[in-house]
């Protein structure tokens, strides 16, 4: 048997998109807490865009899970990079509520026409999140959009 065999198979989901801003205004949409409730659907507890913070999301329990999403902000380099674990489900649960171990990741890059923005959630262990993966896929695509377009209403 080879490594590749004992590892479970991996998704990302990966949402990218060019805004007409500078990478700034995108970075303070994507750290100030109270812009961040406004765009996700969960209000983040805690939060700071400072390596090692640890914060919540609190979403709808299910099963044996208590809804509550844990994560660490892995690596901040304003208006670059802000990487957080997301860490949430029981073991008890199949499907919605299923145990998530992964990472969100948001990379910020001038280009011609503004700021690239990238977002990769990584990590997701199929079929065990095959439910998550597509449901989060759908939403971080929404959330990307609605970045976007609050980062057009700040000021520089």
């Amino acid at each position: 048997m080879t490594d590749s065999t004992l590892k479970p198979a991996t998704q990302s989901i990966v949402v990218e998109e060019v805004f007409p801003y500078a990478p700034e205004r995108l970075w303070k949409v994507l750290t100030d807490s109270a812009l961040v409730a406004t765009w996700m659907p969960m209000e983040p507890i805690g939060f700071a865009p400072v390596v090692g913070t640890e914060f919540t999301y609190r979403t709808t329990p299910a099963g044996a899970w208590d809804g509550t999403i844990h994560c660490r902000v892995l690596e901040a380099i304003v208006n670059e990079c802000l990487a957080y674990s997301w860490r949430g489900g029981d073991e008890g649960n199949v499907g919605y509520g299923a145990p998530l171990d992964t990472v969100v990741t948001y990379t910020l890059e001038r280009v011609a026409e503004g700021t690239r923005l990238r977002l990769v959630h990584s990590g997701f262990v199929l079929p065990r999140n095959e439910l998550a993966h597509t449901n989060m896929g759908r939403g971080w695509s929404k959330i990307v959009s609605q970045v976007g377009q609050l980062a057009g209403v700040q000021e520089d």
